[in-house]
């Protein structure tokens, strides 16, 4: 079952495959795949890949075809789930054939987007009804949509965190690594959990970058600064996950995490507290409802930084929905691509950010109204450069190694300074900064 989404879907997995792709099988000239105006006009056979094989599986999303069958009732909708995504459809974009409707792997580039996929319109257009629109812009046209957005933070059992005696939100790294030592000497739980076999999770830690400065050019700044530089956001980020690790506040090996057994630990008290992404609650609250546990006990937190009193969050999408270029059935593609964002209910059953501007917040993030948090929607307008530095770099900021061998520094099991460590990262970066578009 692949449960990882997200945040970002787009940025979690472009550092998977870090090779990119140039298949064969791209379009040689842009297309357009226009919404249609009259429903009952509209039919066809249209393939949808997708990487929610558990929803697949359990019939929800035939669920969600039948009810897209009452306003498109000449169009027939097949699901091709895939357990490893980037992996498999990288392959098969390498011919025409990867589905009608696809999530836009995170390893095609960004400027490559319309050799593969039909254009959705404008993104002056498209901008003024939805979110996201600039993840998938390229020369103005929007090549992709999200159905849901998400936001990195801390899932935390708040039974636990209270019988610590901690109540009120962190504001500052020390604040918060003072209240894991309180869990640690207080309670008998785990205060703060790695997930470091599992690997990806350790990724979510580069969607820090935004929170700390409440800046939605931090893509940009990635593109033209060090980002582990002296008040660099992964460097404020990295140097808090050390420091958990540093101070023995993790589990007691990190080499034998388990993804799926988190889940129940967290909801039941063993564990206290996890960096991941507001996509991840909902799975959590089922977990604590499996286990006899209180769902409402799982809680949800912004990174411990303000700016002028503030908090911020990051609002990132989810995969992109993308028609094929190759499409036989572009219309009944681009039907169900914005009935699956506009009325679906996807959004609201994931208890995530809805990508239409005028939707209100999920439940989950109310604390985040109520305590003034400020959800930021980053600028990508150089998402693509960023991930052309990474992959010249060979830091891999979103993927795993990098993290784990910092957990592993932290921990003793390598040698080294945290200092040297991140300058070593730095070092990498700009140089790449320097030879990439040159």
């Amino acid at each position: 079952m692949n449960h990882r989404r997200t945040l970002t879907g787009t940025l979690l997995a472009a550092a998977l495959l870090a090779s990119g792709c140039t298949g064969s099988g791209g379009g040689s000239k842009a297309a357009d795949a226009k919404a249609p105006d009259d429903p009952s006009k509209v039919s066809g056979t249209i393939k949808v890949l997708t990487h929610r094989t558990d929803i697949v599986q359990d019939g929800t999303m035939k669920k969600y075809a039948a009810e897209f069958n009452k306003i498109y009732p000449k169009v027939k909708v097949e699901f091709d789930a895939i357990t490893d995504y980037e992996a498999e459809v990288k392959i098969r974009m390498n011919t025409k054939n990867y589905g009608d409707v696809l999530m836009i792997p995170g390893v095609i580039k960004k400027n490559d987007y319309p050799r593969f996929f039909a254009s959705l319109g404008t993104q002056d257009e498209l901008a003024e009804k939805y979110r996201f629109t600039g993840f998938t812009t390229v020369d103005g046209k929007v090549y992709g949509q999200s159905p849901m957005g998400a936001t990195p933070g801390f899932l935390y059992n708040k039974r636990i965190w209270a019988e610590a005696g901690v109540t009120d939100w962190p504001t500052t790294p020390d604040e918060f690594l003072t209240a894991l030592k309180a869990i640690k000497s207080k309670t008998d739980a785990v205060p703060y959990y790695t997930n470091f076999a599992a690997q990806w999770p350790l990724t979510h830690w580069t969607f820090v970058n935004g929170s700390v400065s409440c800046d939605t050019g931090a893509t940009t700044a990635l593109a033209e600064t060090d980002p582990w530089g002296e008040n660099g956001e992964l460097r404020v980020g990295d140097t808090l996950l050390y420091d958990i690790v540093k101070q023995g506040l993790i589990e007691k090996d990190p080499t034998t995490t388990n993804w799926e057994e988190s889940k129940p630990k967290l909801a039941k008290g063993e564990i206290a507290t996890a960096w991941l992404g507001s996509w991840a609650v909902i799975q959590f609250r089922q977990a604590a409802e499996k286990a006899g546990a209180d769902p409402d006990d799982i809680g949800f937190m912004p990174f411990p930084a303000r700016v002028d009193g503030k908090a911020c969050a990051t609002a990132n999408p989810d995969y992109n929905q993308a028609v094929s270029i190759h499409s036989k059935h572009k219309a009944a593609a681009r039907a169900w691509v914005d009935w699956f964002t506009d009325k679906s209910g996807y959004a609201e059953d994931n208890l995530s950010i809805a990508t239409l501007k005028n939707a209100p917040l999920p439940e989950l993030l109310k604390p985040y109204e109520e305590q003034g948090v400020k959800l930021i929607e980053l600028d990508d307008a150089e998402g693509g450069l960023v991930k052309e530095i990474d992959n010249a770099s060979e830091v891999g900021i979103y993927a795993p190694e990098y993290r784990q061998d910092l957990v592993d520094l932290a921990r003793g099991a390598k040698d080294g300074t945290l200092d040297d460590f991140l300058d070593d990262l730095g070092e990498h970066w700009t140089e790449a900064q320097k030879t990439v578009g040159s």
